[in-house]
């Protein structure tokens, strides 16, 4: 199969050049191995996506230089490219879910979950802690429905089972579910699929060979090799790039209002000398 990969931006603000450097390496693989680049916009949270980052993101992206093959902008066998528009996609991998029985109703909050716990399995205090199996709903395999309906949906993840990996660049990868993650949400029930469930119908239907993304994403790629295994498809390959960080050591974000791409170039800085000076 011919090398796809893919760069999928969140228009929840304007891009940084932690961004525009991993990006920069998704275009350099696929144009190493003779493949094609996908530009996915991942607009699916509607409180915090605008249209004007959207726009904002093609638009610095191509002024550093950027192309792609397939995109929103650009069209191509695999559209639409928005998130917002593939709700189809996501509701189909919904229920090839459900009918395996690899998923089940849940309505306990973020609350319900740190309550039924003694303290969060976690060594990030930002991350969400590993759901406890007593709280668990049973789904038979094989049933049917016809929608998520207005509830969520937890992944039933097979305790005790290791997940390991080849990372391009990190190389080998371990995470064990019940240790470093439990059951995870799929989809919300305010209607839409989460991140995990998305990003893997989309590679899916997309037909990405490799997602090259920020190492922050290493452990959310164990959880979706799992996806893939339980919708039987082959998993992409997966290289995770090293975060950028800033001089005092923290990883640029959009949250923190990092220096943006597009201010870097309205305040007279060239996309060669941008990326000469942030390494790529």
């Amino acid at each position: 199969m011919q090398y796809r990969g893919r760069i999928a931006p969140s228009p929840t603000g304007f891009l940084h050049m932690g961004h525009a450097r991993t990006f920069w390496i998704a275009a350099e693989r696929a144009r190493a191995a003779g493949g094609r680049l996908i530009y996915r916009n991942e607009d699916l949270d509607q409180a915090r996506c605008k249209p004007e980052f959207a726009r904002a993101a093609l638009d610095d992206l191509h002024a550093l230089g950027l192309r792609w093959d397939e995109g929103p902008d650009v069209g191509g066998p695999h559209a639409p490219y928005n998130q917002s528009e593939r709700g189809d996609f996501y509701r189909s991998a919904w229920a090839e879910l459900h009918a395996r029985g690899c998923i089940y109703p849940c309505n306990k909050s973020r609350k319900d979950v740190e309550r039924a716990l003694a303290a969060p399995h976690a060594d990030d205090a930002e991350a969400e802690p590993v759901f406890p199996t007593e709280l668990r709903t049973s789904v038979a395999a094989g049933a049917t429905a016809r929608s998520p309906g207005a509830t969520n949906w937890r992944f039933r993840t097979p305790d005790g089972e290791t997940v390991e990996f080849n990372d391009g660049r990190a190389g080998p990868q371990r995470f064990t579910a019940g240790v470093h993650f439990g059951d995870f949400l799929v989809w919300r029930k305010d209607g839409f699929p989460s991140y995990e469930l998305a990003v893997v119908a989309d590679d899916c239907a997309m037909q990405i060979t490799e997602v090259v993304r920020g190492a922050d994403l290493l452990l959310s790629t164990a959880r979706q090799l799992l996806l893939y295994r339980a919708l039987g498809v082959a998993p992409p390959t997966f290289y995770h790039c090293e975060l950028l960080c800033d001089a005092s050591g923290r990883r640029l974000a959009k949250r923190s209002d990092d220096v943006s791409i597009r201010s870097l170039l309205a305040g007279g800085f060239g996309a060669a000398q941008l990326r000469a000076q942030y390494g790529f």
